[in-house]
């Protein structure tokens, strides 16, 4: 199959996808479209920017034909507020020329909003579960047209704990129904949720789970501190020509405040930064920004590393290597994306080798290392700054080997001199008044 023409697609669709510039389906469309249109059950394992999102909208589309009755047919679930934003804006799009209609809700905004959403009549609804659950139980709409339920970035989902939210909606939806499942990702507990969820599924993996987007270039370069991290990220954002659209994650909120701070007085092109304390009109507002191009440089947490599809992002600099090893694939697959190519840069510290190494055999390869430039200036370790180095590193240690006892080990409290005269005192006393009660006998 080398066009879409040859999925039978209707002509609505067609125009929308040669609009949008589509004109030959990503591997992953080319094997799930047909499953997908069967109606059978279908598990599919593709790593983020391969056009998985379209593989299942698509043929969803193609099922729903035109608008129907009141109540939705059709459930997309993800994780976080930004990917039901941006799975909506790719529903706009493909059904531009369709008069299917479509609502996006996500938590951060009061419930009836999105209820007065749903109000006039819906054909898909794209949820975050907590969102979903809210709506249907205050009676915003029914289940019982759904037929088709999909669950997107399922890895994720279970990550942030999302399950019993799922199973909760699992009861209520007919289970009559087509049950699409995705994930970058097949650890055992993904294989556990697709026996529960899935009836005799195709299973469809375009590359071994948790697999690079090829047209990714990996390096990392070995930087001693956070300081010296702040000089190289701003020694590398003065090169506007080569870093035109670059997104820098962070692995916490604190982290992104300061590097946030520091680059937007020393970069060229406005800069943003993106965290789940952000409201989410600002939230929503910064990355209509970085889309459009008028933001350069974007600075995140984890919250935007699978909810962000913007076009020619040029480089992903990871500042700080992710808690989740899963979350370095979503992170550097927000560049070379819809066939592009990209860069993903990290820099990793003394106390980052181990979360390299877990990655490096999460991804089943070895990430290119490069020395950093001669001109950086390298910032002397601090005493605090080497000691949470070394716990850090004593910590490790012991997760790979629990009998490990490292320099920050816990000792066991030491008797004051006092008390040990005390103890050593009633100790002699009371062998003294035995003594005397043996002699009286």
């Amino acid at each position: 199959m080398t066009t879409f023409e040859g999925f039978g697609i209707g002509k609505s669709v067609l125009k929308a996808l040669d609009e949008i510039g589509f004109t030959t389906p990503t591997p992953i469309q080319e094997q799930a479209i047909p499953v997908i249109k069967s109606g059978k059950d279908i598990l599919g394992i593709a790593q983020t920017g391969t056009g998985k999102t379209a593989a299942y909208i698509i043929p969803l589309l193609m099922k729903l034909v035109k608008a129907e009755g009141k109540d939705p047919r059709a459930i997309v679930l993800v994780p976080t507020r930004e990917l039901s934003i941006q799975v909506g804006e790719d529903i706009a799009e493909l059904s531009q020329y369709t008069n299917i209609r479509h609502v996006a809700v996500y938590g951060g905004i009061g419930w009836t909003k999105h209820a007065e959403l749903l109000a006039p009549g819906v054909d898909i609804i794209v949820a975050t579960p907590g969102r979903l659950w809210e709506l249907y139980r205050a009676g915003a709409f029914v289940m019982k047209s759904v037929k088709t339920l999909v669950v997107d970035e399922a890895d994720r989902m279970l990550d942030m704990g999302f399950m019993p939210q799922l199973n909760k909606l699992f009861e209520v939806i007919p289970p009559r129904r087509q049950n699409l499942l995705f994930s970058a990702t097949f650890s055992e507990s993904i294989e556990t949720m697709s026996h529960e969820f899935l009836t005799f599924p195709e299973r469809v993996e375009v590359a071994p789970s948790a697999t690079p987007v090829e047209k990714v270039k990996q390096y990392f370069y070995r930087v001693p501190n956070f300081r010296t991290k702040l000089n190289f990220i701003n020694h590398l954002l003065n090169d506007e020509e080569e870093f035109k659209r670059v997104i820098i994650f962070c692995r916490t909120k604190e982290n992104a405040e300061d590097v946030y701070k520091v680059i937007k007085k020393k970069t060229e092109g406005e800069v943003r930064i993106l965290h789940s304390n952000k409201a989410q009109s600002s939230r929503i507002n910064t990355i209509e920004a970085f889309k459009s191009g008028t933001v350069r440089v974007l600075v995140s947490t984890d919250v935007s590393a699978r909810g962000i599809d913007v076009s020619k992002i040029s480089h992903v600099i990871n500042f700080d290597l992710p808690p989740r090893y899963e979350d370095y694939i979503h992170r550097i697959g927000r560049t070379a994306r819809a066939n592009t190519e990209g860069v993903a840069i990290s820099f990793i510290g003394p106390e980052e080798d181990f979360h390299l190494e877990n990655i490096e055999k999460l991804i089943r390869m070895k990430i290119e290392e490069r020395q950093m430039p001669g001109s950086i200036e390298v910032i002397p370790l601090s005493k605090t700054e080497k000691q949470n180095i070394d716990r850090e590193i004593d910590r490790q240690k012991r997760l790979a080997n629990p009998e490990f006892r490292g320099a920050f080990h816990e000792k066991k409290p030491r008797q004051s001199k006092s008390s040990f005269s005390f103890n050593q005192k009633s100790t002699q006393l009371r062998q003294t008044r035995v003594k005397g009660k043996r002699k009286g006998r």
